[in-house]
């Protein structure tokens, strides 16, 4: 029998879309058991063919509809309709382990704000939002295919997946600026005396401000999703304690930087990377 009883084409496909992005979240996923493992896969492929859709260097009335037809499939899922090799494990992953549409649609609505207009210094309002849909989402769908599908597992997907955003846009922020985009909140900027100007953060000399600012928030969301995970089944959590704890450390050696040379990678070495799988990985 194959993971979730999916053909073998379509999981190979599948694993193929993980292993060619080339990040950790391949071997990440490892802990997993099959069923599980190919259904974060699944999760995953969908988050990046929706996400280069976003990216793409197109105007945003013909994003639109491609967005639109993932909206589509995602609702056919639960008319047990299918038509391509992610939306065929998905689909098994769906009825297996109950994930829930609205959390895809959060996720499409996500990149549609990317879709879009370059977002500028939001209000924090909308940046929790789109922390919400971009990382949060995944979240509560990710949990489900973990293995624990109660309220404490929700509340970790809300803060986990904001404080894996928040230290994603800290990470980011050179590379952010060179797309015109600005997703430090405005109320932070406005404080510092900060121009909304993507061009001129990396020179300011307040930027350190901010960037500790949204710092806080995120410690603050890593602290309530460690507390929430101590009410939630210990092994499902297992995936989700080795994201926190390689987030926590990327944010921390930001932090020790103390904001200066945002255009260099903030990567950790391998043997702290190594040492984190071992601790969270295995436990």
């Amino acid at each position: 029998m194959t993971p979730l009883g999916a053909a073998p084409g379509d999981l190979a496909a599948v694993e193929a879309i993980v292993r060619g992005a080339g990040t950790s979240f391949y071997r990440g996923m490892r802990v997993l058991p099959p069923d599980r493992r190919h259904a974060m896969y699944a999760i995953y492929g969908f988050c990046r063919i929706v996400d280069d859709i976003a990216d793409a260097d197109t105007a945003f009335v013909e994003k639109v509809p491609a967005l639109d037809a993932w909206r589509g499939r995602i609702a056919g899922l639960w008319q047990n309709e299918a038509d391509q090799p992610v939306t065929r494990v998905l689909l098994r992953a769906v009825q297996r382990f109950r994930l829930r549409q609205a959390d895809f649609l959060d996720v499409i609505d996500g990149m549609q704000m990317d879709a879009g207009s370059a977002i500028v210094a939001p209000d924090l309002a909308t940046l929790d939002l789109y922390c919400d849909r971009v990382a949060s989402a995944v979240g509560r769908l990710s949990v489900r295919a973990f293995g624990d599908a109660s309220a404490a597992a929700d509340e970790v997907a809300h803060h986990l997946g904001r404080a894996l955003q928040l230290t994603n846009i800290l990470r980011d922020v050179a590379e952010d600026a060179g797309r015109g985009r600005l997703y430090l909140p405005a109320a932070y900027l406005d404080e510092a005396g900060v121009a909304h100007d993507p061009a001129a953060i990396l020179a300011h000399p307040a930027r350190a401000a901010v960037c500790a600012r949204v710092a806080v928030m995120a410690h603050a969301h890593f602290a309530a999703a460690a507390a929430a995970m101590r009410r939630c089944d210990r092994r499902a959590m297992r995936p989700a304690r080795l994201m926190g704890a390689t987030y926590e450390a990327v944010l921390a050696r930001l932090e020790r930087r103390g904001w200066r040379d945002l255009a260099t990678p903030a990567k950790l070495p391998r043997a702290e990377k190594l040492w984190i799988a071992l601790r969270h990985g295995l436990a």
